[in-house]
């Protein structure tokens, strides 16, 4: 892979780690381990059968975790430490034959992005869980599942469009953080001030 390559593999496992960061590393490491994918040499180890077992254990934990409102965003909140984190490891060791500045930036660029998914993925969630309803969430959770696989199936064997492809969803991600963050910013304005309709009272009004 050239050096181009490995920064569309690094980016667009970033993003994929912003959404699901269990997901990624299962299936980057389940597809390296059955030869449907040749991962860079430093980061091989994610196919031995600890570190996917490990990730794919982890995504059943989240995989209904993130289908429950409210667990959702608690769960959330904890893996802001973790995804954007995972991300940056996952850069610097891809490029593990480059100097030392370059990883580093690297790995910087990368937790950036991963923050930036992980952003709108979170505020979409506590956006969904004012609403009364109850099927957004999976919707929702089953859709970010999907792209983070493709996503981490598309950073191995087309690595130059992922590149592309995160570019865009970066900007993309940016647009719905600011309009999510006006939206909250109304409803809990609106929920302090006792704005919101009551519910509708179960005595029957006067004949």
């Amino acid at each position: 892979m050239t050096s181009l390559d490995i920064l569309g593999f690094a980016l667009g496992t970033a993003f994929a780690s912003g959404l699901n960061v269990y997901a990624t590393v299962a299936v980057l490491g389940l597809l390296d381990r059955y030869g449907m994918i040749q991962l860079p040499p430093p980061l091989e180890v994610l196919g031995h059968p600890v570190v996917w077992g490990v990730a794919v254990g982890l995504y059943l934990i989240e995989f209904v975790a993130d289908k429950i409102p409210y667990v959702d965003n608690v769960w959330d909140v904890v893996h802001t430490f973790i995804r954007p984190p995972a991300a940056a490891v996952l850069a610097y060791t891809a490029f593990g034959g480059v100097p030392e500045a370059w990883r580093v930036a690297a790995a910087l660029l990368a937790g950036s992005v991963a923050l930036t998914s992980h952003g709108t993925k979170a505020s979409a969630r506590a956006a969904v869980n004012v609403t009364p309803e109850p099927f957004s969430n999976w919707v929702l959770s089953l859709a970010e599942d999907g792209i983070a696989v493709l996503l981490a199936w598309m950073a191995v064997t087309h690595p130059f469009l992922t590149l592309v492809i995160v570019l865009l969803l970066v900007v993309a991600s940016v647009f719905v953080i600011v309009k999510l963050f006006g939206f909250l910013r109304r409803v809990l304005r609106r929920i302090f001030r006792g704005e919101l309709a009551p519910l509708p009272s179960s005595t029957p009004p006067p004949a």
